[in-house]
């Protein structure tokens, strides 16, 4: 059995087309072809079988497939280690992170990493919060920062980093806009343009509200913080969004404003794997942050 017999089996079972994983693999289709009939030959069983114009894994081939993404994952970090250890100033890190920490935490502290480290490599997941533990579970990623940070995982652990105050988005002219602070109670009879189901804000939001005594009227939903805040500040409703999804330029802005009951705030962690070692490179930036967030909250 043959590594390239692994990599194209995988990519034929995630794209269940011979033709687009030829494509992708930058490869003749009638070598996929003759390495997935090989490895079919030598494990003695049927891994794929016909389906209209695409292919379905078979039962073994489900099986099989769960086992060939572990022993590629481990070959990758393999490769990763070594280059790290030839010189850990050119490994890469694999950090994943939801929507809401791309707009302008995720570029500070990457930026700042990299004035120290500037040969160091990123590749970037952005995910929801149980894509991001899956991801990480799979070895997909070595680091995640997570919001709410789980407080107990089996397969995960880490540190909170932060714990980050949400606030009233209002439009513009609503008569709320100009006060300092508000009782999340005063808008009960509002509209709320809220995150979609699966995005951790969205049961953050929704307890609060219920802990004002409502249940929010719910108008319009996003899977962005960029379509939240934009919807608010077009007038479609209100909303909650943390402070670091607020910071933006530009013609068309909500009014912000802060909630003095209930408190609403959430946690943003920095999770990994439990019981594994994180690769030299990841375990620097693991370090950095902790250091760069204590400072943040010693300021």
């Amino acid at each position: 059995m043959e590594l390239r017999q692994l990599y194209y089996f995988v990519r034929v079972a995630k794209k269940e087309h011979v033709t687009q994983a030829a494509e992708e693999l930058h490869v003749a289709q009638s070598a996929v072809s003759r390495q997935i009939h090989q490895l079919e030959e030598e494990l003695g069983v049927k891994l794929f079988v016909q389906k209209g114009r695409n292919l379905q894994l078979t039962p073994v081939g489900t099986l099989f497939l769960k086992r060939a993404e572990v022993i590629l994952a481990d070959l990758e970090r393999a490769v990763i280690e070594i280059h790290e250890f030839l010189d850990p100033e050119k490994g890469e890190i694999r950090l994943g992170f939801p929507h809401s920490l791309g707009i302008s935490l995720i570029p500070q502290v990457v930026a700042s990493f990299r004035k120290h480290h500037p040969n160091v490599k990123f590749r970037f997941r952005q995910g929801m919060y149980p894509s991001l533990i899956r991801d990480l579970i799979k070895g997909d990623i070595d680091l995640a920062f997570i919001s709410p940070f789980p407080k107990e995982h089996e397969q995960v652990c880490g540190e909170v980093l932060l714990t980050e105050e949400l606030y009233a988005i209002l439009p513009p002219g609503h008569p709320l806009s100009k006060e300092e602070q508000i009782k999340l109670s005063q808008l009960k009879d509002e509209t709320f343009v809220l995150f979609s189901e699966g995005y951790s804000l969205r049961p953050i939001v929704w307890d609060a509200c219920l802990q004002a005594g409502f249940e929010p009227n719910i108008g319009f939903e996003g899977e962005e913080t960029d379509t939240i805040r934009g919807l608010v500040a077009a007038g479609m409703g209100v909303s909650l969004l943390p402070e670091l999804a607020l910071h933006h330029t530009g013609p068309l802005q909500p009014a912000k404003v802060r909630i003095s009951e209930p408190s609403v705030t959430r946690t943003i962690g920095l999770i990994r794997r439990s019981n594994e070692k994180l690769p030299l490179v990841a375990k620097v930036f693991h370090g950095f942050l902790v250091r760069y967030f204590q400072e943040k909250m010693e300021e």
